[in-house]
């Protein structure tokens, strides 16, 4: 025998090797395909958040509340029943446009800017484009003041209420950082603080734009005295 009859046989013996294992999963996805293909066919609309991806390093995007866009999609009814609105990502890259600069840009929005699993067709992206106003990204540090309550027993009051850190850094839109005065803690609750108690709390400003650097807790520390 010819080692070239002998690697010819070897090859048609792993060909049919498991032959009705794999005639069953061809079977299988066949029907599979059929049972995908032959469903029925819904469309239905989804509010999906628009996600940034590249913004310019320095820039900061200043809208109140993030930008939302009604993607349309189309697909087999057991499919698209089952998709949320997470399953869904209307992805805005900056990258190729020239933001060097703060104020008001425009962007087109398309289906293809939409990931969706597979099956399901993207239809349409509802508005057709979004307008959008970046700032300076400004950063700068804020006090932060504790906001201490409670009942305390009789004879005693607050003679101190200290924090550490006594500042947090902030990131954001420039002129919303410079319009910011003070992050305040969450409402702590001292009731029956005899002496000296510490308590951990987080810090937190109104602006939905500013961010914490480094968004950690804060130590405050409440000092009660007796009433002279």
């Amino acid at each position: 025998m010819t080692p070239a009859s002998s690697t010819s046989e070897k090859t048609q013996q792993r060909l049919f090797q498991n032959i009705g294992l794999k005639f069953t999963s061809l079977l299988i996805a066949i029907l599979v395909w059929f049972a995908v293909s032959s469903a029925p066919r819904i469309e239905v609309a989804f509010d999906v958040p628009v996600e940034f991806r590249n913004v310019l390093d320095g820039l900061e995007v200043t809208s109140d509340n993030i930008p939302q866009a009604e993607v349309r999609v189309r697909g087999p009814s057991r499919v698209v029943r089952g998709l949320k609105s997470a399953d869904l990502h209307l992805v805005l890259d900056l990258s190729g446009f020239p933001l060097n600069t703060a104020g008001d840009h425009t962007f087109n929005l398309s289906a293809s800017q939409v990931k969706a699993p597979p099956g399901v067709e993207i239809v349409q992206v509802v508005p057709s484009y979004l307008r959008l106003s970046f700032d300076k990204r400004g950063v700068r540090k804020i006090e932060v003041r504790a906001r201490v309550m409670g009942s305390f027993a009789p004879g005693y009051k607050i003679a101190s209420v200290t924090v550490d850190p006594p500042e947090v850094t902030i990131v954001g839109p420039e002129k919303h950082v410079s319009q910011m005065e003070a992050a305040m803690t969450d409402p702590i609750d001292a009731s029956g603080v005899m002496g000296t108690h510490t308590f951990l709390a987080a810090p937190h400003v109104q602006d939905p734009l500013i961010r914490f650097s480094q968004p950690t807790p804060v130590r405050v520390t409440v000092v009660t005295e007796k009433t002279k």
